[in-house]
């Protein structure tokens, strides 16, 4: 009864409010002069109804009501007070409904123009009304941000002005000036009007509000202060203020609102002063006025003194803007228009979406002439080959015994199997022979690097930005005691599950087929350029001399094995099948790199395995960011504390380093290597400068180098500073890796995860315009970690994550090669093209040989579909290679799995496309200064070789009608953890859209299977990161352009992450090689699963199993993961996250996925399907 006897109130309420409008709307249309108490009156009942009933607000504000026009018209042509500060009261409550959302709805109907001429006739009244210019003030405040074009409107109708003479008139009246400066706040937001409102004293006036700490007006202090802020990001406002000695006085107001602000109460006007204080400083004469009035040590003591988040974050925004070292010309200011700023954020993600449906449509489009398309013919010998000559075995898998020497057959690790570390290791021998009498005089003390003395070549220059790097030092190069005397203990761990990884160990004599290295040493000499005996022909190489500085008074019985005449031999056995180190010398004779480099690093060369322990993501204490920042503005406030000295320097390899026993020594002349610059800051500080992608003046991320000289017990801080990525996960958890030799010498030969106290953080060295692509005010960032080391005089790398460099890709595809058995694996490696600097790119073919010669089973092995994979286009991206070596070792191992994989498909893996970016140490582009993922729609055949040269492939497949099933690019994602896929769907793209309403658009699912599949089946994978978003950025990446110009539906980008999980079977640990090895092999076993869906009748599956392609394909069009087109970190933000930054609206990286979106053809005439490919012949 009680709802049923409100039905008729409700209905009269909306019959009331439909009456009132319907009756102002006739008296707009009548003499309002007339009928101005009627006016009166019913805006007087429409304001109450507004004011005192939500549901009358929205029905008038609801699409398609009537009621703004309404009252807008009658704003426009009323002449009577009183019904105009209704109208503006009813404006204002309905501008307020959905927490002022519906501000752009008055914009829409013009009520900017409406209400600027309003405030223009007003201002001609002489004094205006105090109640209407209020009212019509606070009303602009409100709809200004919303129009994008409201600094232009109200210019050129004059309303600066008129805001501005009301604060001046009104200084006293604090009611009025309030919502004055709300509007002058908005009108400063176009830099234009901030300039023309500056040359009218607007800054001299606001510090005429501004003031000391007072308890009254404190809402009236705020909005001046954010009003001065706005002003002063206007460089002619900010030099007027440095003129006129306001710098001082903000830091005086400052200081006393900090003094006596003891409860925190204030911090918005505290903040605000500091806001203004870091307008001021964008400019480098505020820079200098903000020192001279010793500005750093005023904000750097008060920071000190509280805890508060709001405040030393504040603070960090300001000092940042004052130690900026940016070449900002302060005498030349281009004023633009841009009154997009408001509406920047929520336009973002929708501006690089592709709108255009026919662009998302896939146009299969060969782009190159089928005769010259032929040349591709001699990379696919398999479709002509009639295994004549060939020893071919029967279906049934015969074992493979191989080699003794070669280390037992492939068996890829999982992750899921701890290796256990048994106590009895094998032992591997040392032998000493006959040498002279090794004394203990001082060497160079880095341990032994492998010089490659270089063979005469053409060099050209025109590629070698860093030409100090050409000049190779020779140099003695020796172990320390502590190291020599470890090489008599020297094991190497023998697991009983992975025997195939280790080789039983013993003395063997040099002339016995294993890989064993000798490491010898003839009496040094002081001045010798090399030293060491050569072990190869033509391009040697030498090791350096095997030197200590004493003999431990525990081991002098044991002294005449160093007697006179005898030579020292270390040898390193070969503990991983795919691990040879004199294979890898070999190789790395033959690679040619830019600087030339003469030394191998010891990683490279003993060999990574994976650590039998987890490696937990890393909690971060909190505080950790504020203390390193402090420590960096400290100094600059204490300057004469900070040593300053050059410790390693590519630009001046004459420099060199003081002989003391406490410094650390650095080195990064080796294959991938990148260090450039190391400073000593403090006695155990140093701050660390990477080298730039070769012919670029960016990209520095990616960092390989060498430290020698340290002592245990002691932290050392390490600051790389020179870092470009907006974010990244050292905030997250991520720890820096590090090798020491020392430990693999003690049989631990294994990249560890190290550091504390790490944090990723802007700092103030500014990056120049051109290097940050044309923008000014962008920082670089710091990568900060303290690392104890646990041996004396060790030797020991640091690096981004696990390296993978271009000589272990070989060793390892000569190792597959010679391991394989030829009657039941058919494995061919070609080269592709070569690089600039004349490196071979690999391409390698696998599948199963043919069960025998006969016809039936030749167009079987013909007939098999490809699968198409390629890895490392990012040289950084150096997870890629991990993966790409689990996926090529399961290929090529004898797990029966394996084998019916072989006899499914035909693989065709390009596993580095850019050989010279990884060599160089580069971290995303090639020698040409490019990223080569951004070069598949037109790739230049002499800039772009591997490019150019892979889409021919593609294309020629295209036009013999033998479209790969899948596609799949492998990169690794600095920012997000997990693994994870982005893929290419036109319905998921139009979802992001405006145009929505699009998305009942017919579209086959297939492209969701794969990534479905690698969620079920591996741990470190994740469905919900994935996205199937195209974006315009994009258009250019590999597979984006092998979805739509080749035709290949199953087109992805496969991204691992470079930290950890976050969900499955790792969560919280941090990401290592057997998982990114086992990622590889499960990539493997999830084609099989979809070779088995798209083919159920050549399996003969069961019914069931063949429901899971069903709940895949009929699974609803939902996208996943709606931000991750936005190309942002999906970490939240930590507590104590400091927007460590020069400029206010910094732009989002957009780099961070660059690898994001392809897609599949949704055309079936355009492309064979699944089925139908496995049917197709060679014409």
């Amino acid at each position: 009864i009680p709802a049923a006897a409100s039905l008729p109130e409700n209905l009269t309420n909306n019959s009331r409010i439909v009456g009132l409008l319907a009756q102002l709307e006739k008296i707009n249309s009548e003499s309002l002069l007339v009928e101005a108490d009627t006016a009166r009156y019913v805006t007087s009942k429409i304001l109450h109804l507004a004011q005192s009933q939500e549901k009358t607000r929205k029905e008038m504000t609801a699409k398609g009501s009537p009621a703004i026009e309404v009252i807008l018209s009658t704003l426009e042509n009323t002449r009577d007070l009183q019904t105009t500060l209704n109208i503006l009261n009813i404006l204002i409550e309905l501008v307020s409904v959905g927490g002022g959302r519906k501000a752009s709805v008055l914009v829409s109907k013009g009520g900017t123009q409406i209400l600027l001429q309003l405030l223009l006739s007003a201002s001609k009244e002489s004094p205006p009304n105090e109640e209407l210019m209020v009212q019509l003030h606070s009303l602009l405040a409100k709809i200004g941000p919303k129009d994008k074009k409201f600094g232009v409107k109200a210019r050129i109708s004059g309303a600066l002005n008129i805001s501005l003479n009301l604060v001046k008139q009104n200084l006293q009246n604090h009611r009025l000036i309030l919502p004055c400066l709300q509007v002058l706040r908005v009108y400063s937001t176009n830099s234009v009007n901030a300039v023309s409102l500056g040359k009218s004293g607007v800054v001299e006036l606001m510090f005429k509000i501004i003031g000391p700490f007072s308890k009254k007006n404190t809402g009236l202090m705020k909005v001046a202060l954010d009003t001065l802020a706005a002003l002063l990001k206007s460089k002619t406002n900010a030099r007027r203020a440095v003129d006129r000695g306001y710098v001082h006085v903000l830091l005086t107001i400052y200081v006393d609102w900090h003094r006596h602000d003891s409860r925190h109460r204030h911090m918005l006007i505290r903040k605000g002063i500091l806001q203004c204080i870091k307008s001021v400083t964008n400019i480098k004469l505020g820079r200098k006025a903000f020192i001279d009035a010793n500005g750093m040590k005023i904000l750097y003591n008060t920071s000190q003194k509280t805890y508060i988040c709001l405040t030393y974050r504040a603070f960090y925004i300001t000092v940042d803007d004052v130690v900026d070292e940016s070449d900002d010309n302060d005498d030349i200011e281009t004023e633009s228009e841009n009154e997009n700023e408001d509406d920047k954020d929520q336009l973002f993600k929708n501006d690089d979406i592709e709108t255009d449906i026919n662009k998302l449509k896939p146009r299969q489009e060969l782009g190159r002439p089928v005769e010259e398309l032929k040349m591709y013919e001699q990379f696919f010998p398999e479709l002509a080959d009639n295994f004549k000559d060939y020893e071919l075995v029967s279906k049934e898998p015969k074992p493979f015994a191989s080699d003794a020497n070669l280390g037992g057959p492939i068996v890829v690790p999982t992750a899921g199997e701890e290796q256990s570390v048994e106590a009895n290791h094998s032992v591997k021998g040392i032998a000493m022979k006959e040498s002279n009498h090794l004394q203990a005089e001082e060497c160079n003390k880095r341990p032994a690097f492998l010089d490659l003395p270089k063979k005469d070549r053409n060099k050209d220059n025109s590629l070698q930005q860093q030409s100090d790097q050409k000049k190779l030092l020779s140099s003695c190069q020796c172990l320390s005691y502590e190291i020599v005397k470890g090489l008599d203990r020297i094991t190497l761990q023998n697991t009983s599950k992975n025997e195939q990884y280790y080789k039983t160990g013993s003395v063997m004599k040099k002339e016995s087929k294993t890989s064993f290295t000798s490491l010898t040493c003839n009496k040094p000499c002081q001045h010798v350029s090399s030293c060491g005996s050569v072990l190869f022909e033509g391009r040697s190489v030498q090791l350096g001399k095997l030197c200590f500085t004493g003999v431990d008074p525990e081991e002098e019985d044991d002294s005449s094995s160093y007697s006179s005449g005898e030579q020292v031999m270390l040898e390193v056995p070969d503990v991983l099948p795919l691990h040879d180190p004199d294979l890898y010398i070999e190789i790395v004779k033959n690679t040619k790199s830019v600087p030339e480099y003469s030394e191998v690093a010891y990683p490279d060369y003993f060999g990574h395995i994976p650590p039998p322990f987890k490696e937990p993501i890393l909690e971060r204490p909190y505080g950790v960011q504020r203390t390193k920042i402090s420590q960096d503005i400290e100094r600059l406030i204490h300057q004469n504390d900070i040593i300053d000295r050059i410790m390693y320097d590519l630009d001046n390899p004459s420099y060199s380093v003081p002989e003391e026993g406490e410094l650390l020594k650095f080195n990064s002349k080796f294959e991938s290597g990148n260090l450039r610059k190391v400073i000593q800051i403090r006695k155990n500080e140093y701050d660390l400068i990477l080298n730039s992608d070769i012919n670029s003046n960016h990209y520095h991320q990616w960092f390989y180098f060498e430290v020698s000289g340290m002592r245990p017990g002691i932290g050392y801080r390490f600051n790389i500073i020179n870092c470009e990525k907006s974010n990244s996960q050292f905030n997250y958890g991520m720890q820096p890796l590090m090798y020491s030799v020392q430990e693999a010498l003690n049989s631990r030969p294994w990249w560890a995860r190290v550091g504390t106290d790490i944090c990723y953080y802007k700092n103030h060295f500014a990056r120049s315009s051109i290097a940050a692509g044309g923008q000014k005010g962008k920082s670089y960032y710091t990568i900060t970690f303290t690392v104890n080391f646990p041996h004396k005089d060790d030797v020991c790398y640091f690096a981004y994550h696990y390296p993978y460099t271009y000589s272990t890709l070989r060793m390892h595809l000569q190792k597959l090669e010679s391991m394989h058995n030829p009657r039941q694996i058919y494995f061919r490696q070609d080269t592709l093209c070569e690089t600039l600097s004349g490196n071979s790119c690999p391409l390698v073919t696998i599948t199963a040989m043919p069960e025998t010669n006969y016809y039936e089973h030749i167009c079987q092995f013909r007939n098999r579909p490809y699968i198409f994979l390629s890895a490392r286009v990012h040289p950084g991206e150096t997870n890629a290679s991990w993966v790409m070596k689990g996926t090529l070792e399961y290929l090529m191992s004898n797990n029966p799995t394996a084998q019916s994989l072989r006899e499914s498909y035909i693989f065709k893996i390009v596993p580095m496309l850019n050989p010279d970016g990884v060599i160089n140490g580069n971290h995303r582009c090639s020698l040409s200064g490019e990223d080569l993922n951004r070069q598949w729609q037109n790739p230049n055949p002499d800039l772009h070789p591997t490019i150019y040269h892979a889409k021919g492939l593609l294309q020629y497949l295209a036009a013999i009608k033998r479209l790969p099933l899948v596609y799949c690019d492998y990169h690794g994602h600095s920012r997000k953890k997990n693994v994870f896929m982005y893929g290419c769907s036109i319905k998921e793209t139009v979802l992001h859209t405006v145009s929505a309403a699009s998305c009942d658009l017919i579209e086959d699912l297939g492209y969701r299977t794969l990534p479905k599949i690698l969620s079920q089946i591996a741990p470190t994978f994740s469905m919900s990161s994935c996205s199937f978003v195209v974006e315009k950025s994009k258009e250019s990446t590999a597979r984006v352009v092998v979805w739509r110009e080749i035709g290949v539906q199953r087109s992805y980008t496969m991204e691992s992450t470079l930290c950890g999980c976050d969900q499955g079977k790792y969560k919280g640990l941090q990401i290592g090689t057997r998982e990114l090895e086992e990622m590889g092999a499960k990539f493997c076993v999830g084609l099989l699963r979809l070779k088995r869906l798209t083919s159920p009748l050549e399996f003969n599956l069961p019914s069931s199993l063949l429901d899971i392609e069903n709940e895949l394909i009929e699974s609803s069009c939902k996208v996943t993961s709606p931000t991750t087109y936005v190309l942002d970190e999906d970490e939240p933000r930590f507590l104590e996250e400091v927007d460590y930054s020069a400029e206010s609206n910094d732009e989002q990286d957009i780099e961070l996925a660059d690898n994001a979106g392809d897609y599949e053809p949704s055309v079936p005439e355009e492309r064979l399907s699944d089925s139908e490919m496995t049917r197709t012949h060679l014409p």
